[in-house]
């Protein structure tokens, strides 16, 4: 956990990738938080430690089971459940620390980004906004919609992804963000040179766009 300042009014919630812990992203935090920014708090969860199929069944930090290369059959839906109740239970206790939902941001990178938007389609309580990094939907769009509930889709969506990415193919970031409008989300999408990474002008982006949601609460 991080605060940029005293008595933090807003809460960034940041899942890592699979394999990493939650330290991964802490030190993204000088470069992305602006000085007019108001104080914000920071969590970076762990995810759980399970045995995930297609390394072999090693046991590592892992949001939910992959157990093929295609993203049609990637996700462990039991686990994704799993991790969407954990979300949930964090954006409960920041709003038992005094942050109401509509002033916590979800992120995540990779299978932590796939979780943000699982949790968010979920969401009957809005939050100010969702960040997937370099993911995808980790379900078919029909089991998506069924999914949505009725006041999810006013939540504004950033997502990013690397042209080069081996891991989530670039394409299937598309077809997600494609998804999401579809039904009903307003997603800023953004495309970078890289492969299953973070750059500096995402960054700059990324740092745009929560401007606006802090302007907007």
């Amino acid at each position: 956990m991080h605060d940029t300042g005293p008595a933090p009014g807003w809460t960034v919630l940041w899942l890592h990738g699979l394999g990493a812990d939650g330290n991964d992203f802490a030190p993204i935090v000088p470069d992305l938080v602006r000085r007019e920014w108001p104080a914000i708090r920071f969590v970076f969860p762990h995810a759980p430690v399970r045995a995930v199929t297609i390394n072999g069944g090693a046991r590592m930090r892992a949001w939910y089971d992959i157990r093929d290369f295609d993203l049609a059959n990637r996700a462990d839906h039991e686990g994704v459940a799993e991790s969407v109740a954990q979300v949930d239970a964090l954006i409960a206790r920041e709003a038992e620390r005094g942050i109401a939902a509509d002033r916590i941001l979800l992120a995540g990178f990779s299978q932590g980004g796939a979780v943000t938007l699982a949790a968010g389609i979920a969401r009957a309580q809005p939050l100010a906004g969702l960040i997937a990094l370099s993911t995808y939907l980790p379900m078919a769009a029909a089991q998506a919609q069924a999914m949505l509930q009725p006041q999810a889709a006013s939540q504004p969506v950033f997502m990013a992804h690397g042209q080069f990415d081996p891991v989530v193919p670039y394409a299937g970031g598309e077809m997600s963000a494609a998804a999401l409008r579809a039904m009903g989300f307003a997603v800023q999408w953004q495309r970078y040179p890289m492969q299953h990474a973070v750059c500096a002008d995402e960054i700059r982006d990324l740092g745009d766009w929560m401007t606006a949601r802090f302007a907007a609460g």
